[in-house]
């Protein structure tokens, strides 16, 4: 994927597919507000019923990653993973459980879980079912085909942090199922965070932008 249009062709073929703009901002690494700005410049059938506002010219800011070289290839992803597990090998002894957030996420999470030996969750945040409005009158959810949270320290790990919601959400819903967040982990932050909500936050690369409005 090389420029804005490129990214603006597939928000509308993941909107024509039926995918939320929640869903879609995690398939292209942007955030919500970048998300809907691209659906709405493509002019895609699924959105046009939704607002009768035009998107603004300029664009949001934000960052896109690509880091579909790394996800299309097993092996890649087994070596960066186990880069990211060893970020997180002395965080604790006492963890034992790996939480991924969906999408790309649990993947990341699987390959960590098994350097790390621990047991594996799977989060699926609330932004998937948002399209627009308020995101706190949605609810994400724990799977229950994996390991449960209760009493439990823990990793989170996804593949990026754009505005920090989504982690911050998780790191929430894991303390209110009774689990114990120890730090988090991912690919890619773009905020350049140290913690979140009091867990600290470790990534193989921060996104730092340079410059100003004026």
């Amino acid at each position: 994927m090389k420029n804005v249009d490129d990214l603006i062709e597939s928000a509308a073929e993941l909107a024509d597919r039926g995918l939320s703009k929640g869903e879609i901002a995690d398939e292209l690494n942007v955030s919500r507000e970048t998300a809907s700005w691209l659906v709405e410049r493509s002019g895609s059938a699924a959105t046009q019923s939704e607002t009768s506002e035009p998107a603004p010219t300029g664009g949001p800011h934000d960052i896109h990653v690509d880091w579909s070289a790394i996800g299309r290839d097993s092996y890649r992803l087994e070596a960066v993973t186990s880069a990211m597990a060893d970020l997180l090998v002395k965080q604790g002894d006492a963890v034992d459980l790996t939480i991924g957030i969906e999408k790309a996420g649990a993947p990341i999470a699987t390959h960590i879980a098994r350097d790390l030996d621990t047991d594996l969750a799977s989060y699926a945040p609330r932004k998937h079912q948002w399209n627009e409005g308020d995101l706190e009158d949605l609810g994400g959810s724990f799977s229950r085909n994996f390991a449960q949270i209760r009493g439990r320290d823990c990793y989170v790990v996804d593949d990026t942090i754009t505005s920090g919601t989504t982690m911050t959400e998780t790191i929430e819903a894991i303390r209110e199922q009774g689990g114990n967040p120890v730090a988090a982990c991912v690919l890619v932050d773009k905020q350049g965070l140290d913690e979140i909500e009091g867990v600290p936050v470790y990534s193989l690369l921060q996104v730092i932008t340079v410059g100003s409005d004026d």
